[in-house]
């Protein structure tokens, strides 16, 4: 059996980087061996610097509690462990993409779950069903990097997730104009309700900056790359609120959608059923084998029932019906923190490695 790729973890000890070492417990091509975060952790064991932090609710793999955890400062020492990296990291925008690209000029590909690279225009920023070939843009980013493996990937912000795969499987329908409302959990701030008591019960109107990326990051994802950066689509034109909620997984979008095109009901709940990517055709680990499921049900998809759809990573639709102004409108469901932010990253990693762009070093 080829041996697996050495993967380490930069941000391993908050929520996101714990779901990374989750998900990856017993994965096929990759294996956790290095742990890396705030000076303030280095040093400790992994079980000691999480401490009473276990934000997941399957345990700990043992295989990642007695590891020591590394300085993620300590760039060389750290990429020098690992064939390469999927970054967590809780820093400032600046200092966050500072680090990235350090990690990549040491010849190390990074596949990243934070923001602060999703507009630099050489970087991919990829839904492996929606545009795997925006991987493409990389070896442009490796002749600025000067390097020869080592690359930046980013995956998008977990809000799109529940819309833009459902825009992007109805594109023959020329959809133009699309507004939106998400419902978001409390873990894509990182918090349970036992860190953030003041939310049961209750809704907060406001979370900063999701907006602009709720609108935005879709037309980068549906872009094409010219002259070496990754130019976004002019439309649709999509404007969003972006609401808190008090679920602990799962962000759902309510959906309003005009289209050029004048698709039927059943046409439009066809092409979600049969809509796959390359990662379905690849037969990736952490893909789903159904990406949306549509449910005929007036009353999902509900996160209760349906937010671990083919284990958090596939998309629920439902409620889809004619409207009074807009088209059509609808109602998805997604998994914020898998399928949203560390699952969505590994199976860009895995399409990374089946591209050959990530290999043993």
């Amino acid at each position: 059996m080829e041996q697996k790729l050495k993967v380490g973890i930069l941000g391993g000890t908050g929520m996101v980087g714990q779901r990374f070492i989750a998900l990856l417990e017993g994965h096929p091509w990759f294996e956790v061996t290095t742990v890396a975060a705030s000076p303030r952790s280095a040093g400790k064991r992994y079980e000691d610097a999480v401490g009473g932090r276990w934000k997941m609710d399957t345990p700990m793999p043992e295989a990642v509690k007695d590891m020591t955890v590394m300085n993620v400062n300590e760039v060389e020492k750290v990429a020098s462990q690992v064939d390469f990296v999927f970054s967590a990291v809780d820093m400032s925008k600046e200092e966050i993409k500072a680090i990235e690209e350090e990690y990549a000029k040491t010849e190390t590909p990074v596949v990243s779950n934070n923001s602060a690279h999703r507009w630099t225009p050489d970087v991919p920023m990829v839904v492996p069903e929606i545009n795997p070939e925006h991987m493409e843009v990389i070896e442009f980013q490796k002749k600025r990097l000067g390097t020869k493996r080592g690359f930046v990937a980013v995956k998008p912000n977990c809000s799109i997730q529940s819309y833009a795969p459902v825009l992007t499987a109805w594109k023959e329908f020329e959809p133009y104009e699309v507004v939106a409302t998400t419902y978001q959990a409390i873990s894509g701030a990182g918090k349970t309700f036992q860190d953030w008591p003041e939310m049961v019960g209750n809704i907060i109107p406001y979370i900063g900056g999701e907006e602009e990326k709720s609108e935005k990051e879709p037309l980068r994802i549906w872009g094409e790359i010219k002259d070496g950066v990754i130019v976004p689509a002019q439309s649709p034109a999509i404007t969003c609120q972006c609401i808190r909620v008090p679920v602990l997984n799962g962000h759902t979008a309510a959906v309003f959608v005009k289209f050029r095109k004048d698709p039927t009901k059943e046409q439009l709940v066809e092409k979600l059923r049969g809509f796959c990517g390359v990662p379905q055709k690849l037969g990736l680990p952490s893909a789903p084998k159904q990406f949306i499921q549509y449910l005929e049900e007036d009353d999902r998809p509900q996160v209760a029932q349906d937010v671990d759809f083919e284990n958090g990573m596939g998309i629920s639709v439902g409620r889809l019906r004619e409207d009074t102004i807009y088209d059509w409108k609808f109602v998805g469901l997604s998994h914020n923190t898998v399928r949203g932010a560390a699952g969505g990253a590994i199976l860009c990693a895995e399409l990374l490695k089946a591209q050959g762009y990530i290999e043993k070093k």
